[in-house]
């Protein structure tokens, strides 16, 4: 496996300034074939996630901020724009985005497709990639979805977490050359996997096991397939030991 051929992100949660700067460190020191830091940009934490993407980006060239469509009123001046060129963000990826528990918090109908369009008329030089959900629809309805952002402007995508390469394969053949970062997160209980598959739809292949090993094995296969396709990779490292997954994913 030649992890130098390929580009591979690692999504890391902006919990705090000392927390992230930790798991940075942790990732530039010890995992020299991790060459991106995609930040999300979650309600409950204070830290938003361009933020994240600014203190990440003294280590690491390339930092990608999650964006929330939902957030932000595309009819105003919606101050997004100025917020990413103070912090030098000249790439992000726009999701639609959860509605906040806290109804006082301000959410409007903008949807991911037109923020995707506004930011790409406003800045044509800014890289804006999409999401792919391979479980929210069929797969002409996702297929669909990706069209109307590639017709936006979106300049890739990354993906949600696939736990099957079949599926992954299928996928590869719909985006015909377009970049794209797939996605891998562990599961490592049945409590997870049965949030995945409650909430999110995920399908499991009958193979699976919520293990560790597992889902190293997985990750593995899926840096191969990378390097083999000329595509790239998403680690989303959630609820586990961070160390421990990256040890196994990258032990030679």
């Amino acid at each position: 496996m030649d992890v130098a051929a390929l580009n591979i992100s690692i999504e890391l949660i902006p919990r705090d300034t000392a927390h992230l700067e930790a798991e940075l460190e942790l990732v530039h020191t010890g995992y020299a074939a991790i060459n991106a830091i995609n930040i999300p940009d979650l309600l409950r934490l204070s830290m938003r996630s361009w933020e994240g993407a600014a203190q990440a980006s003294r280590r690491f060239g390339t930092c990608i901020p999650h964006i929330r469509a939902i957030d932000f009123n595309l009819k105003q001046d919606f101050g997004l724009l100025d917020v990413l060129d103070e912090r030098g963000i000249n790439q992000v990826l726009v999701v639609t985005g959860d509605p906040p528990q806290d109804m006082n918090r301000s959410v409007y109908p903008t949807t991911s497709v037109e923020l995707i369009r506004k930011l790409k008329q406003a800045r044509p030089a800014m890289k804006v990639y999409g999401a792919i959900d391979p479980y929210r629809d069929n797969f002409r309805g996702e297929y669909d979805y990706i069209q109307r952002k590639l017709d936006a402007g979106a300049d890739g995508f990354f993906t949600q977490p696939f736990f099957d390469l079949r599926l992954m394969e299928v996928y590869h053949e719909l985006m015909d050359g377009q970049e794209i970062y797939w996605g891998v997160s562990p599961v490592t209980s049945e409590r997870s996997r049965n949030y995945w598959e409650t909430k999110n739809n995920a399908v499991f292949p009958a193979s699976f096991e919520p293990s560790l090993d597992w889902n190293v094995r997985f990750a593995r296969r899926v840096l191969d397939y990378g390097e083999t396709t000329g595509t790239n990779v998403y680690l989303m490292p959630i609820r586990v030991d961070l160390k421990a997954y990256l040890d196994g994913i990258f032990s030679t």
